[in-house]
């Protein structure tokens, strides 16, 4: 029988438009020209099902409906916004403009409260702050994000890589933010998805050979990248969760999402005795960027941004949080990268409260960081009610 029609070919077939990669073998068992084609997907380049993306989003969603059942504003609240939901109605506007719970809700959530963190040993909540959200335009926001960046890479890399990533760039955003913002509570999947733009960027770089159209692909995703940095200086957007996911991802990326070249691929296809040279599986610079990447990962760099003579991203990072450091103590100018002040907004992140002077049913709300008073008619207000009327006269 002729050899060509025992012969296996690879071929890989690049969509310039979205600069996928589809790799397939094809199988032709006769010589005859009328014979069926059979297609078989490369092992190296298959197309995973996404399941593992589709269900972050559900357990997000449900942990916010959760959050709004513990808030419950009817009961903890002098006012609510859409009552007719009954428990899971939202804050008042002025308190939350995001449509969501209070931060005492939050807090009781796992919300990342630095103080917690060092002082109580909580720090679990580097990791339940990331599946928590401040209100439904911020759900909405980060869950449609995840759906579009997400989808595609759990696709293209499987849901073990893609999972890791989101999860570890998700943990690396927390981090960075407890070490700047120590005055706040923080929630919010924005580190992870920031992960998950680092990791395609990384992939490009790294799989560069592959990708057709590579300028237009490698432009398009920087654009998009710092537009979303960009929004991070607006106040009230941490910014480092942004910009600790995206380290994190970028790096992680060159470790999981590398791919073998395609000459490799195409002689572990090829008969018997039909290489005549090995092709190696990956290219010397793939390899480079890879043990770079975990070591930086792992042990550290050093970074002269920050006036340290040793940031250690994971490790001596988590060291440092729990010995309760504030690199702003270390760098001045740093707390310009997540909200830069004019003349439309403030950029002042100290926790707002209220002096309370009680006289009978009436209370006397002061704002400690402003001359801002009012008086209130209450009977028996809880702690929370007061703390939510102090937010919405503070803000």
């Amino acid at each position: 029988m002729d050899n060509a029609a025992n012969s296996i070919q690879v071929r890989v077939h690049s969509r310039r438009g979205a600069n996928m990669i589809h790799p397939v073998s094809i199988e032709s068992p006769s010589p005859s020209p009328a014979a069926p084609v059979v297609y078989r997907e490369v092992k190296h380049f298959k197309k995973w099902f996404p399941w593992l993306i589709p269900f972050f989003i559900l357990v997000n969603t449900l942990m916010f409906i959760i959050t709004m059942a513990v808030n419950n504003c009817p009961k903890n609240s002098v006012s609510c916004l859409a009552p007719f939901l009954g428990s899971l109605s939202f804050q008042p506007f002025k308190e939350n403009p995001l449509l969501g719970p209070s931060s005492s809700a939050l807090e009781k959530m796992g919300a990342l409260d630095v103080g917690k963190v060092v002082h109580q040993h909580q720090g679990w909540r580097l990791i339940t702050c990331m599946w928590l959200h401040g209100g439904v335009f911020h759900l909405l926001a980060n869950m449609l994000s995840l759906l579009v960046i997400g989808i595609r890479l759990e696709r293209e890399f499987g849901f073990a890589k893609i999972g890791l990533l989101y999860l570890i760039s998700g943990f690396g955003g927390s981090l960075l933010s407890a070490l700047f913002i120590q005055s706040n509570i923080s929630v919010g999947a924005s580190g992870a998805l920031f992960g998950l733009l680092g990791g395609m960027l990384s992939e490009l770089i790294t799989n560069w050979s592959i990708y057709a159209n590579k300028i237009a692909a490698l432009s398009t995703l920087i654009v998009i990248i710092a537009i979303n940095l960009a929004v991070g200086i607006l106040p009230h957007v941490d910014n480092f969760a942004h910009l600790g996911g995206f380290m994190s991802g970028f790096l992680l990326g060159f470790v999981f999402l590398i791919r073998p070249q395609f000459g490799w691929v195409s002689q572990r296809y090829a008969p018997a005795g039909s290489v005549t040279s090995a092709t190696p599986r990956f290219k010397p610079y793939q390899c480079i960027l890879w043990v770079l990447s975990l070591i930086f990962l792992i042990v550290g760099y050093v970074s002269k941004l920050f006036r340290l003579k040793v940031l250690v991203w994971f490790t001596v990072g988590l060291v440092l949080l729990l010995r309760g450091e504030d690199l702003n103590d270390h760098c001045s100018w740093c707390h310009y990268l997540s909200c830069v002040p004019t003349s439309r907004w403030s950029c002042n992140t100290q926790p707002i409260s209220c002096q309370a002077v009680q006289s009978g049913n009436q209370y006397t709300l002061t704002c400690s960081n402003s001359s801002k008073s009012r008086t209130y008619s209450l009977v028996n207000p809880t702690t929370t009610q007061i703390q939510g009327l102090c937010t919405q006269l503070c803000r």
